[in-house]
């Protein structure tokens, strides 16, 4: 009888193990799977200040070539050449030419793209950096090594869904956890409601998955309420409470009891959400795309964190878009225009709430894109130039090595992919070691941190 009862405690864990990564429980069932039962006691804790990450992905593989250009008269000539009609003209690119505190080796000059220009005066402030040709790795490689195939690689490179997953979790499709939740395991003790440790506003991310903490789904409107309880249903609220005793009530099935106690969790947490989110009021302006909407969400629960009982949380957010083989000059510059005004209005609101050391800010993406043109636009590649935005960031300079503007080239694997020099696992150990994770713990957060000599890339303050 123990057996049986150890048994059914086993696959009660592994179904909300294996529930926290379906997207079955998004938007179209808020209700479904959202919260896992949180019975162990997290490792790190908060220091009594608050602290909280948000991830920005950039869904279809972000061009880096478009987005920071080069731009000293011959890198630009030499990228020009290469792009074709795909590069960006020298002349539109002055008004967001960067002068970082570091100066680039060479006298090399970049740029950010034209569309990007909401943020240049947060990069001229100190609270925006560059990171220069990050991406997947396994460990450190070099062109030989990758040519020889000498040492372990990213596994199913140039695929969208594996390197997602890759950049979020370290592993490719199918990871039921990522780096985002496995540091929200850490912190899962010092929150007074573990619920809002990882809160999602995008629907459903592999990243915001850990151990114990569950991704928090919400829209960009506000918590997501099953309308048959919070309201009366069909006219009649004996309906409404038959329908709460139905999906709440104890059920003698394990599956079922489950499946009933965290959608009374949930109906609970969008009350605590909707009560919370009632008495914020955020001045700054956010225009009305998307990401924008999801940014403005994010700051008003920032602003709502003691109601919520957090001291420490991790937001993702996410565009679609930017798998651009077609209509690049087009669409990417649109694409951008977005990234730019939210990210903009989002250090606005943070400065307004007096939490802009308190918050950190990057953007990811699927990989980089070819430097190579097909035509019309740019092919699956490998690294990339990413953003990391706070008041905590040592901004106004770039990170990691500059590659050469070149195809076939020291830094190249085919048609002006770049083979990372920076890895995802380094960025995200510097951000962890910020918020709060002990360097001995950096293991638990990410597995493959001790392939890397270097984990603190260090871009934040202390």
């Amino acid at each position: 009888m123990a057996h049986v009862s150890r048994l059914a405690s086993l696959k009660r864990r592994e179904f909300l193990k294996h529930a926290s990564a379906l997207s079955v429980a998004g938007t179209a069932a808020p209700w479904a799977l959202q919260l896992a039962a949180i019975n162990e006691a997290a490792a790190a804790t908060g220091s009594g200040d608050y602290k909280a990450l948000v991830c920005i992905f950039l869904y279809g593989g972000n061009d880096y070539g478009n987005t920071v250009v080069p731009y000293d008269a011959a890198s630009h000539a030499a990228y020009s050449t290469i792009r074709q009609t795909l590069a960006t003209p020298r002349d539109q690119l002055a008004a967001t030419a960067l002068t970082p505190s570091v100066a680039l080796p060479d006298g090399r000059q970049m740029a950010l793209a034209p569309t990007l220009s909401a943020i240049k005066p947060v990069f001229d402030a100190g609270r925006l950096a560059v990171m220069l040709n990050i991406g997947t790795l396994m460990q450190p490689t070099t062109l030989a090594q990758y040519k020889a195939q000498s040492v372990p690689l990213p596994p199913k490179l140039f695929s969208h869904n594996d390197q997602q997953s890759l950049w979020q979790s370290s592993k490719p499709e199918g990871a039921i956890s990522g780096w985002g939740g496995r540091l929200g395991d850490r912190f899962l003790s010092s929150n007074g409601n573990a619920t809002f440790t990882c809160i999602n506003v995008s629907g459903n991310a592999v990243f915001m998955s850990g151990g114990q903490a569950v991704q928090y789904q919400m829209s960009s409107g506000g918590a997501v309420a099953i309308n048959g309880v919070t309201r009366s249903l069909f006219g009649s609220q004996a309906c409404s409470e038959a329908l709460r005793t139905l999906v709440t009530g104890d059920r003698t099935h394990w599956m079922e009891s489950e499946l009933n106690r965290v959608t009374a969790r949930s109906i609970n947490a969008q009350a605590t959400v909707s009560t919370a989110l009632s008495s914020v009021n955020l001045t700054t302006p956010f225009d009305t795309s998307s990401l924008s909407s999801q940014l403005s969400m994010v700051a008003k629960l920032i602003a709502a964190r003691s109601s919520l009982g957090a001291a420490r949380q991790v937001f993702f957010v996410s565009i679609g878009g930017f798998d651009l083989h077609d209509l690049l000059v087009d669409q990417h510059p649109k694409l951008l225009a977005q990234v730019g005004g939210a990210m903009a209005s989002f250090d606005a609101a943070l400065q307004e709430l007096g939490v802009a050391n308190n918050v950190t800010t990057f953007t990811a993406s699927d990989f980089g894109r070819t430097l190579t043109s097909n035509g019309d636009g740019s092919d699956h590649g490998w690294g990339s130039h990413h953003l990391v935005m706070g008041g905590a960031v040592k901004g106004g300079r770039f990170y990691g090595t500059l590659p050469s503007v070149t195809v076939n080239g020291p830094d190249d694997v085919g048609q002006g992919r770049l083979l990372p020099t920076t890895a995802v696992d380094q960025l995200a150990a510097t951000l962890a070691l910020w918020m709060g994770v002990s360097a001995s713990d950096l293991p638990s957060v990410l597995p493959g941190i001790g392939n890397f000599s270097n984990p603190n890339l260090g871009f934040m303050a202390a």
